[in-house]
């Protein structure tokens, strides 16, 4: 069975984008070549970061890092996992701000981790990112762009479109002089000549829909 490695090499992905796509490589040229993220370097716990996901979703970075070092200071450890988070209960996870839906969905992986349904990044090595996706989105409050996000930025999968994602969509626009965003599935067929390397073509839309923005510094993305 195949493993597949954490990151890519993003000077080749580089050159394929730029013979697969002209518009594209015009923007390419003038942001220059993209690193590869630091993360797909770093230790990673898949339930670990599943639970931060559920914590940040719908609030502000800073007031869904608060609430986790709320938590984190209620259960005695910086590991977010089925063991440490029993140690409170439902009532002591909404003391430290967690809403009653993430609670719901905090107790639905940690169910899950304990049956053995999350795999453990031994195990998603050896998985195909689509199976990846559906393995986590059966998880109460895990969408298909959440374990999006965590392929791109955490397992640096290569072949990675999200095509929901609002800046990815935002910035196909711009490359291609439309006056309204694509429709995901359109933009799944426009991004066809992008495969194998749409994460760093991603990478890229991202950038450009920043700059198009005029944003000075580029947005954080879930994960990264």
């Amino acid at each position: 069975m195949a493993r597949y490695a954490r990151g890519f090499d993003v000077g080749t992905a580089r050159r394929y984008l730029y013979r697969a796509d002209p518009e594209l490589a015009r923007w390419m040229q003038r942001l220059g070549p993209l690193p590869a993220p630091g993360s797909w370097r770093k230790p990673f716990d898949p339930v670990d970061a599943l639970a931060r996901s559920i914590l940040f979703q719908q609030l502000s970075g800073k007031a869904a890092a608060t609430i986790v070092g709320r938590v984190e200071a209620a259960i005695g450890s910086r590991r977010l996992h089925a063991d440490t988070l029993g140690r409170l209960d439902d009532a002591g996870l909404r003391a430290c701000g967690v809403s009653g839906n993430k609670v719901l969905a905090l107790r639905d992986l940690s169910r899950r981790e304990v049956e053995g349904q999350i795999p453990t990044l031994r195990r998603m090595s050896y998985l195909h990112h689509d199976d990846i996706v559906t393995a986590l989105t059966p998880v109460r409050g895990i969408g298909r762009w959440t374990v999006e996000m965590m392929l791109i930025f955490r397992l640096g999968r290569p072949d990675v479109l999200p095509v929901d994602d609002l800046g990815i969509r935002k910035g196909a626009q711009v490359v291609d002089g439309l006056e309204n965003a694509l429709a995901p599935r359109a933009l799944q067929e426009r991004g066809e000549r992008w495969g194998p390397y749409r994460t760093y073509a991603s990478m890229y839309l991202w950038r450009i829909a920043d700059l198009a923005a005029a944003t000075d510094a580029p947005t954080p993305r879930s994960q990264e």
